[in-house]
């Protein structure tokens, strides 16, 4: 529905894959703004060894 009302408010010389990209686009800004605070897991990058369990 807003890729329909983009268009017919004057934005219909961009091309309409543009539109149908908007949501991937948003979801990833999202991701990437709510991901700033985020702490890696401690065991991150060390191998597991069975032997040390």
């Amino acid at each position: 529905a807003l890729q329909l009302r983009m268009q017919a408010s004057g934005l219909g010389h961009i091309a309409y894959e543009a539109f149908l990209m908007l949501p991937f686009i948003f979801t990833i800004v999202a991701m990437a703004f709510m991901s700033r605070n985020a702490v890696a897991p401690s065991a991150l990058l060390k191998p597991f060894r069975r032997e040390e369990r």
